[in-house]
């Protein structure tokens, strides 16, 4: 019961943030320069056919009554009618969100198990080359931006040697039928992993460095403290140390830069989906921008922003899973 009133209020706690999140997006969208019924309409659109625009999506309406308007709309599922596309923006979300979410989790992936044994490995043998190379490893990925890692890859592996595709994505649940020189279910995958290679690469590189570094610098706290130093006395192999008694501790820092670095992925998949020409939710925040399509801006920012407080909470509910030391209040 403890978890489960800790995550409740963790979850409480986070709709002032998602209040927020709607509040400002829903400011700086009405503040972009234009008008969305012209690009809707052409620059010269009548005055009857304006007029019915702006009151068909209540453009016609004042700021605050907008604003409290689409919260209620919220609240009973509706996200509204995008202006650019003309679906409800449910629709278009529910086909990009898991593109996105694919990529997300492939970056993480790939970032966590390069990571982990990266800074393992780097602790262990400190101020050794390995040691060196790894941090400045870990300083180029940190340093240099997503875009330009794909652009990069793109270059190397799609017209240099041609291993992998330049642009777009298949989804891994794709029928067969609709991959191009696909005839079972494994040729899907296959084809569904080198499309998500090059992207993976240059959005979970960032992911990797910063976590690197955080493993690193955990691992040598640990490997410094008095019962390490008491095992390594007692004769218990370095292995053994580094297994049962360094690795566990040493986690919770990394489940934190982890959450934190949720952020940062969420930005860089819109760039990456745009450099790799990969239809998900940045390139539809950005078309969406671009058309003033209202309704789809705020939309995209609010699902995104939900993603990112449930990781958030995610990240804090496994911190008692690495840490038995960790309580919810199960023993008050």
């Amino acid at each position: 019961m403890g978890l489960m009133r800790y995550t409740a209020r963790r979850l409480a706690q986070a709709v002032p943030v998602v209040m927020g999140i709607t509040l400002i997006t829903f400011l700086l969208t009405d503040a972009i320069p234009g008008d969305p019924v012209s690009i809707m309409l052409g620059p010269s659109p009548s005055a009857q056919q304006a007029a019915a625009i702006r009151a068909q999506f209540g453009l016609d309406r004042p700021l605050y009554v907008r604003y409290f308007n689409y919260l209620l709309s919220v609240l009973q599922g509706d996200l509204g009618q995008s202006l650019y596309y003309g679906v409800p923006v449910t629709r278009k979300i529910a086909e990009r969100l898991p593109v996105t979410i694919l990529l997300l989790a492939s970056s993480f992936a790939f970032a966590i198990a390069a990571a982990v044994p990266l800074g393992i490995i780097s602790a262990k043998r400190r101020n050794k080359p390995t040691d060196h190379v790894s941090r400045v490893v870990a300083l180029v990925g940190v340093s240099t931006p997503s875009f330009w890692i794909g652009l990069m890859l793109i270059i190397i592996f799609a017209y240099q040697v041609q291993w992998f595709p330049a642009t777009s994505l298949v989804l891994p649940w794709a029928p067969v039928s609709a991959v191009d020189g696909a005839s079972s279910r494994i040729d899907v995958l296959v084809i569904a992993a080198k499309h998500l290679t090059l992207p993976t690469l240059s959005l979970g590189t960032l992911q990797m460095a910063a976590i690197t570094r955080i493993e690193r610098s955990s691992m040598l706290e640990v490997l410094s403290a008095e019962y390490v130093k008491l095992a390594r006395a007692y004769g218990v192999p370095e292995t053994t140390i580094l297994r049962r008694h360094a690795f566990r501790n040493a986690q919770l820092p990394v489940i934190t830069i982890v959450g934190l670095q949720l952020t940062t992925a969420i930005g860089g998949a819109v760039l990456t989906e745009t450099v790799f020409s990969i239809s998900g939710m940045g390139t539809l925040i950005l078309t969406a921008i671009v058309n003033q399509d209202f309704q789809l801006v705020m939309g995209t920012t609010l699902v995104l922003g939900l993603v990112f407080v449930v990781g958030v909470v995610v990240t804090d509910i496994s911190y008692a899973y690495v840490d038995p030391r960790v309580s919810y209040g199960e023993g008050e």
